[in-house]
């Protein structure tokens, strides 16, 4: 199985400072959450491994004198008769040992996650995003202006959640800019720079529709959070 994803403590020391740098042009609160993955996608792998059965059953229904003749090979058999109760069982026994195998391939983590449709992906990448920003964002600032920047490694995707005082002045498409700048860096593995430019970018989005207040204090960690 790879290998978690980590940063370093520079990495992380750049995120904060560049959420701190942010924060002094805007009254808006930013959270980052790093994520190995947004789901474990057992249900897909079940499905995967299911239909492989499932079609293994259909190959032997349709070309069962192949399969009775490398059995009967196999167990040194002459002109076996086979009987609904041997037919079933080793239809069966085919069935299970697909099943499993798929099950097992699927323990390769860049296999399991390559089967996985892209939309479930993003669906799933955005509900957990939504769910961290509820926990750890969302209504716990005086103005609600808290904002997640998400990314989980292994979808590769990442998604921007806003509170309402920010949604309400910045339409989601205009976030394009911060992904983009995210997803230069991640491409070449700079995960903290990546972040760190997309920080700068939501700071500058927020400035110009919540401008730093005088009276603005930190009410959300500016440390990037690992999950």
């Amino acid at each position: 199985m790879p290998t978690r994803i980590s940063l370093s403590e520079d990495e992380h020391r750049q995120i904060s400072d560049a959420v701190a740098a942010a924060e002094l042009r805007t009254s808006g609160e930013i959270v980052t959450i790093l994520a190995d993955r947004s789901d474990g996608y057992t249900d897909i792998a079940l499905a995967w491994s299911a239909a492989v059965a499932l079609t293994a059953l259909a190959v032997v229904a349709s070309f069962p004198a192949f399969y009775f003749g490398i059995v009967d090979r196999v167990l040194g058999l002459w002109s076996h008769e086979w009987t609904p109760r041997e037919i079933l069982s080793l239809a069966l026994g085919i069935a299970t040992l697909k099943f499993v195998g798929m099950m097992l391939l699927q323990l390769w983590q860049p296999l399991k996650f390559l089967l996985v449709p892209g939309p479930l992906k993003t669906a799933r990448v955005h509900d957990r995003a939504v769910s961290f920003f509820r926990v750890g964002a969302e209504r716990r600032t005086a103005g609600r202006t808290g904002i997640l920047i998400y990314l989980s490694m292994r979808e590769h995707r990442a998604e921007i959640v806003a509170d309402e005082a920010i949604a309400a002045q910045v339409d989601a498409e205009v976030w394009g800019a911060a992904m983009a700048a995210m997803i230069a860096h991640i491409r070449d593995g700079r995960i903290g720079a990546g972040m760190a430019a997309a920080i700068g970018e939501v700071g500058t989005i927020l400035g110009r529709h919540l401008p730093h207040q005088p009276d603005d204090v930190n009410e959300l960690p500016d440390e990037l959070i690992e999950v």
